[in-house]
């Protein structure tokens, strides 16, 4: 790691970007990125001020052999001063390899649409709440200074390619049940691509009023239908503090057909810096690391409209504006 690569925790921001790229991107390739160049991946994104990265998921390696370093990963993330490591994980199992790797941060996936967790998950509704008893359990276990965050995260909840929409009852009860689990809030997933500005606004207020306003603040989006700033946009105005996306809009659910791209990393940073918004990200720095990714992923194509056209002249971060008053 570079001596100077260490994420600015005590600068204020108003938006938490998380970028999932190191693990959503890379799980949808065919492409296996070798360990390096993720490391300098996520050592760049530090540099620039992203303060949490999702580097990987703790699944099979036979499932996603894109993924079979994320321990190795995690650990180097871990020496990154101020960043948050977060992982995905699956199951109990996944979780204990998790811990055990140090990571900062878990999200277990919980299918509204139970015909896309038997594929997804190849369990229940009733058997993924169980094992968020069981993470929950494995956490209170650990010193205090030690539990990871642990976050149930409400997958395909805008509607689903195998089921269609989702009635609001069972997102409601779900919502409800991974809270009572254990775990310490719940994020929405637009797995499919299917939101809309209004549906954001709608699923905020309704899982809202079910775990509370404390216990929603992300939300993480797809773009297949070129709304994916729009929807970011409607959950900052649902009053959500933190957004998933990935570098290039590389990305997807290799379980949901047709769920292509994240909403661009590079994108959503410029969009929130020019609403006033605070990121700690600074854009220059965050453009560097394309070439990066492109290089460890050669025939691989990369997304984004600010990369094309460039920074308007003239134009000033709020991050960096508000940091000099």
């Amino acid at each position: 790691m570079n001596e100077d690569s260490s994420v600015d925790a005590s600068s204020t921001i108003d938006i938490l970007v998380s970028e999932v790229g190191p693990r959503d991107g890379l799980q949808s390739i065919d492409s296996i990125m070798p360990l390096a160049a993720k490391k300098a991946w996520v050592d760049a994104e530090a540099r620039a001020g992203v303060r949490e990265i999702e580097v990987g998921s703790f699944v099979p390696a036979k499932l996603l052999p894109q993924l079979a370093d994320t321990a190795e990963l995690v650990a180097y993330a871990k020496t990154i001063p101020g960043l948050t490591v977060a992982v995905l994980v699956p199951n109990a199992r996944g979780a204990e390899a998790a811990i055990a790797a140090g990571a900062d941060k878990l999200t277990l996936p919980l299918s509204v649409s139970e015909t896309h967790s038997l594929a997804n998950l190849r369990r229940t509704h009733d058997q993924v709440l169980n094992e968020a008893h069981v993470i929950a359990d494995m956490i209170r276990a650990l010193p205090v200074e030690q539990r990871p965050h642990f976050e149930g995260s409400l997958s395909t909840v805008f509607g689903c390619t195998l089921e269609g929409a989702i009635p609001d009852a069972q997102v409601a009860r779900l919502a409800e049940g991974l809270m009572a689990a254990g775990c310490d809030e719940v994020g929405l997933s637009d797995t499919t691509g299917f939101a809309d500005p209004i549906a954001v606004r709608h699923l905020i207020k309704l899982v809202r009023n079910v775990v509370g306003d404390k216990a929603l603040t992300g939300i993480h989006l797809h773009n297949t239908r070129g709304l994916g700033l729009a929807n970011a946009l409607a959950a900052l105005e649902g009053g959500l503090t933190t957004l998933d996306s990935s570098l290039g809009g590389i990305g997807g659910c290799p379980f949901a057909p047709g769920a292509s791209g994240n909403i661009v990393t590079e994108d959503l940073v410029f969009m929130l810096e020019a609403m006033g918004l605070r990121t700690g990200i600074d854009i220059d720095a965050l453009l560097a690391v394309r070439s990066i990714v492109e290089k460890a992923l050669p025939g691989e194509q990369l997304y984004g409209f600010l990369p094309d056209a460039g920074v308007p002249l003239g134009f000033t971060q709020a991050t960096r504006t508000k940091e000099l008053v």
